[in-house]
């Protein structure tokens, strides 16, 4: 069985390690079990945290756009220690004897993050192994029979959209992509 879990991530710059991961969240986005995908009833199974900065360089531009504050984050956010390996035992906890299977939108920059957090600061590394993960944008090219560069956010066919906004709150966020990937799973090419 797969346990599929939206996630999205708020940084202050492009790569991880000399920038920093300041938010992400994991929102239960549903199972499949080789025949049946069943979506969730709501989409209130999620884990949140904002992280202390592991690094002093940042590209304003990335703090534009999600409002996070590093300095407050210096002081109150949660040592990426002990966010990774809270993360990784409530996804754990909740996939039971299902492998979890990440979900994002587009899935090679969230990925990149998480997974590289997961290695360099969890004690267990990656709860999702080194490859279990979904690509949205894959997937809407796919069932749509799109190139991978028209399958963006801005061009999704109006039957996958979530009724939801994307804010760059990384709770939001990653409800909104749970939205889409069941919408995306459940429905037929265009």
């Amino acid at each position: 069985m797969d346990v599929f879990f939206s996630a999205d991530v708020e940084t202050d710059g492009a790569i991880p390690g000399p920038f920093s991961m300041l938010s992400f969240a994991l929102v239960y986005a549903g199972t499949y079990d080789g025949s049946t995908f069943s979506r969730p009833q709501d989409y209130k199974q999620s884990f949140y945290r904002e992280l202390r900065p592991i690094s002093d360089d940042f590209d304003p531009e990335a703090l534009a756009i999600n409002g996070l504050d590093r300095a407050e984050l210096s002081l109150r956010g949660v040592s990426p220690e002990i966010a990774m390996d809270q993360a990784f035992d409530w996804i754990q906890e909740f996939s039971g004897a299902g492998k979890p299977v990440l979900v994002a939108y587009p899935l090679s920059f969230d990925w990149t993050w998480l997974y590289w957090y997961f290695i360099r600061f969890s004690k267990r590394g990656s709860p999702f192994g080194h490859s279990r993960c979904f690509d949205l944008k894959t997937a809407v090219a796919v069932k749509t029979g799109r190139t991978i560069s028209s399958s963006g956010r801005g061009k999704l066919p109006v039957r996958f959209t979530s009724t939801r906004p994307h804010t760059h709150h990384a709770v939001d966020d990653a409800i909104e992509q749970a939205e889409i990937f069941a919408n995306i799973f459940e429905g037929e090419g265009e």
